[in-house]
């Protein structure tokens, strides 16, 4: 039988392994910040789902916030405008205002550009935190 320090430090191993996996592979913490069911904000959930999947697969951990139901949560991070994304990792990190239908422009914003060409007006825009 283990002891709880073995068990510990092998549960920290593990843990440690997956992080620089994930570094490795360039997992992204992403939060999108939405007010309600506007139609703004449905759509940039359709948006960031469908770009996630497509060029981000078991690469990221999306959070949806609803600034009516968490109002301290969007006080704590300073949005002052929804929807809004938010990429904490990989660094650095940064925000994009708006509907996220400016596929290229997301793809920028996330490292991912020269992967595909858009042909939809600015509705987003990056800015640095």
């Amino acid at each position: 039988m283990k002891s709880r320090r073995e068990v510990s430090s092998e549960d920290n191993a593990k843990e440690l392994e997956r992080i620089l996996k994930s570094a490795e592979e360039g997992h992204y913490v992403l939060k999108l910040y939405v007010t309600g069911t506007s139609p703004r904000s449905t759509q940039a959930i359709e948006n960031i789902h469908r770009l996630c999947e497509e060029y981000l697969a078991g690469r990221y951990d999306l959070e949806v916030i609803d600034i009516y139901q968490q109002p301290g949560q969007a006080v704590e991070q300073q949005i002052v405008a929804a929807p809004t994304l938010v990429k904490s990792e990989p660094s650095p990190p940064k925000r994009l205002i708006g509907d996220l239908s400016d596929r290229d422009r997301v793809l920028v914003g996330l490292n991912l550009a020269g992967t595909t060409t858009s042909s939809t007006k600015a509705k987003t825009k990056w800015v640095k935190l």
